[in-house]
């Protein structure tokens, strides 16, 4: 006697094939998501650490003199 599991069933194999370009295209999605999430992690880091290092590398202003007030006779 055959298995009546085994048999094929074209209702199911449509259905599992829309299920499965559904579930790859959200993959894919999610996947872009996060590489542009990441570049733009990336790139905040690379900015951040390139501005300490040009902070310290820069000389600091020279501090401005004070001037006295002359008193008004």
């Amino acid at each position: 006697m055959k298995n009546p599991w085994l048999k094929k069933n074209p209702l199911l194999s449509m259905w599992l094939s829309g299920a499965n370009g559904v579930i790859g295209a959200a993959r894919g999605r999610a996947l872009s998501e996060g590489r542009r999430q990441t570049a733009t992690a990336a790139a905040a880091v690379t900015k951040a650490a390139t501005d300490a290092w040009l902070a310290a590398l820069t000389p600091s202003k020279p501090a401005r003199k004070r001037t006295t007030q002359r008193r008004r006779k």
